[in-house]
């Protein structure tokens, strides 16, 4: 997971991720990763609507979400 929040953080993309809370409580979220620091992450959520820190160790999965873009002729 690691190597997908870091790139996520290199190339400024969204992230869908599956997290686990500190109490059991599994969530989905969507991110954009603005820090990284050791085993921890700042992120914008866009689910709270806030920058939230989140563990490492605590994403279950992560999946960049790409933006397509459409040509009207």
């Amino acid at each position: 997971m690691k190597a997908q929040i870091l790139k996520a953080f290199k190339y400024q993309q969204l992230i869908d991720m599956m997290y686990m809370a500190n109490d059991g409580d599994i969530s989905k979220r969507r991110v954009k990763v603005l820090k990284v620091s050791g085993e921890t992450f700042q992120a914008y959520c866009f689910l709270r609507k806030e920058k939230r820190t989140f563990k490492m160790e605590n994403v279950l999965s992560a999946v960049p979400i790409f933006k397509k873009e459409r040509m009207i002729v």
